[in-house]
């Protein structure tokens, strides 16, 4: 699993209560109900880990060419 597979499945058992982002292929299992001040957190989540991963880049690593 990549790194980023890896943080995004933390913050959806974290915030979610998803225990996998892989599709089951059953409903029960692929579809969920999610209130969405648990999807607002996940989401603050993922954009703050975001945010960190620019500042620990080098400036290399931010830099198009």
């Amino acid at each position: 699993m990549s790194p980023i597979d890896t943080l995004l499945t933390q913050i959806a058992q974290k915030h979610l209560g998803i225990d996998t982002l892989q599709a089951r292929h059953a409903d029960r299992l692929d579809f969920h109900d999610v209130a969405v001040w648990c999807l607002r957190k996940a989401l603050e989540a993922a954009f703050n880990a975001g945010v960190e991963q620019g500042r620990q880049a080098t400036p290399s690593d931010k830099t198009h060419t």
